[in-house]
């Protein structure tokens, strides 16, 4: 049986060269500025400014895209990055919306500004030469420093961003290319917006071994006018967006080669937290893809499969979700909110209670001895990846400081999209790793998450809290599905009759399988 293994393998081997020579792929190239290109561009959305061919900014243009891809195959200069004020996040609660908030130091000299942390959107932006801003005093009296507002003309290494600029979005809306970039974003909330001026600056930052101080250059909203909640104790002294867009800090420091392009966040139930740039996470988190709209990665977007409460998956709760650390609260469909708060009121199984002044519809009273069993809250992705909320209620507390009753905080929303805000982020070191385009998570108390994180790959095991794989363990006219399907390309050849390249396949694969099966044999 030996010598004939062997000349099956002789064989197999003998004909992989004349096989690759038969199997030839081929795909055309069209470069990025050439005229097919342009037209491309041009028939959608924000097609941009193109370069003149073989003009000074064309080359220029290549030149810099060389330098950026040499930069991130090296990977970043540091590990990670924080704020030079520190790492540390944290929830002033009411007094400034829920939001976690970070103080940075950016311009020369350098002023310091407290910042809300919004993976919702793309620019920083602070209070600035202002005509209608916030209050910047009457604040919280656990704040160790002033509120400030920034001015361009008293730092040294601020300049405006001219119109002509490829970031400047409204710039073919300028009188002159030369004249200041202005801005103007509108936010979720109702009627809430920021305008203004873009100034590129300085932003301060430290390396994670705590010996190193880097100064990054970015683009900074000069805030004049503001509308809306941010007028009401939202964000008063600016918001650090930390999108997916090129406006962004996150992608500022990955092009610039100082950090791996991804960063993390993680949210305590004491409401701290602690912020990293060029944070990829650790060997046993989790992780799920980041969903493109049209092709391209414009926000945090996952694919939720279902909502489990308790030992049930509920059925028909599959969305798409917003991962948005700018959102206070968790936001729903409504159809997969009726489902979600009817197996969670089903449950707990307790009398519901309307809390004067809460925005939550499934309250409950609760004793201050006892708090009535509540069942967990968790959703699934594929490959039965879990992500448990650590915390999905929000406690209310009497006069005396007492338990008087609880909420599940989570609310209706009439789009389709839902939103996971900061409360189901809460307990976890949250990373959004957008070098490979998955959102990761683990649980963490926040101090754990230190300098000696490595950069690696999450291993693709089972979840640490495992959950139903599907409805019919706990729902009998349910049915299973599997967590991926494979897509057919569309057949371009005469279905009745094989190509020449078909059979020549079909025989390098019988080829191998039976040189396979021999040496098992064998």
């Amino acid at each position: 049986m030996a010598p004939f293994s062997f000349l099956a393998m002789v064989v197999a081997l003998s004909a992989l060269p004349w096989c690759s020579r038969s199997l030839t792929f081929s795909s055309r190239l069209v470069h990025r500025f050439s005229d097919e290109a342009r037209a491309a561009a041009a028939s959608s959305p924000g097609g941009g400014r193109w370069p003149i061919r073989r003009s000074a900014e064309y080359f220029e243009v290549l030149a810099r895209s060389d330098l950026a891809r040499q930069k991130r195959r090296l990977g970043g200069r540091y590990q990670m990055l924080y704020p030079s004020e520190g790492s540390q996040t944290f929830s002033l609660g009411n007094d400034f919306g829920w939001l976690h908030y970070t103080w940075i130091d950016i311009g020369t000299p350098n002023v310091s500004f407290l910042v809300a942390l919004d993976a919702g959107s793309d620019l920083l932006w602070v209070p600035c030469d202002c005509i209608q801003c916030a209050p910047l005093s009457g604040y919280h009296s656990s704040l160790d420093k002033d509120l400030r507002m920034y001015s361009p003309a008293e730092s040294r290494t601020s300049r405006h961003l001219p119109c002509s600029h490829k970031l400047c979005q409204l710039g073919p809306s300028c009188k002159s290319p030369k004249q200041p970039c202005p801005y103007n974003i509108n936010y979720y909330s109702e009627n809430t917006s920021s305008s203004g001026l873009l100034v590129e600056d300085t932003l301060y930052l430290a390396s994670s071994d705590g010996r190193t101080s880097v100064q990054a250059s970015v683009i900074i909203g000069c805030g004049r006018r503001q509308s809306g909640d941010y007028l009401d104790g939202v964000a008063p002294d600016g918001l650090l967006g930390l999108g997916f867009g090129d406006i962004s800090v996150p992608s500022f420091l990955a092009w610039a080669g100082l950090v791996r392009d991804s960063f993390s966040m993680c949210f305590q139930e004491d409401d701290s937290g602690r912020i990293f740039f060029g944070d990829q996470g650790v060997s046993t988190q989790q992780s799920t893809p980041f969903v493109p709209a049209n092709g391209k990665y414009i926000t945090y977007i996952v694919e939720v499969e279902r909502f489990c409460i308790g030992a049930k998956c509920v059925g028909e709760t599959s969305m798409q979700a917003l991962v948005d650390s700018g959102s206070s609260f968790t936001y729903l469909p409504n159809d997969a909110y009726k489902r979600v708060t009817l197996e969670f009121d089903r449950q707990v199984n307790y009398s519901r209670y309307a809390f004067l002044g809460y925005p939550w519809e499934y309250c409950y009273k609760a004793s201050p001895l006892e708090l009535p069993d509540i069942p967990t809250v968790a959703l699934m992705f594929a490959v039965n990846k879990s992500f448990v909320v650590t915390n999905p209620l929000f406690l209310i507390n009497g006069k005396e400081g007492e338990l008087t009753g609880f909420c599940l905080a989570v609310n209706s929303s009439e789009e389709n999209l839902a939103t996971i805000g900061q409360n189901f982020m809460t307990g976890h070191h949250m990373v959004f790793d957008r070098e490979n385009s998955k959102l990761g998570w683990s649980r963490s108390d926040c101090r754990d998450i230190d300098t000696s994180i490595p950069v690696t790959t999450p291993p693709h095991n089972r979840p640490e809290n495992p959950l139903p794989t599907n409805e019919q363990q706990s729902n009998p006219n349910g049915h299973a599905v599997a967590p991926a399907v494979a897509g057919k390309a569309p057949n371009t050849m005469d279905s009745s009759a094989a190509s020449p390249s078909k059979v020549v396949s079909h025989f390098c694969l019988f080829l191998l399988l039976t040189q396979f099966a021999v040496i098992f044999v064998g």
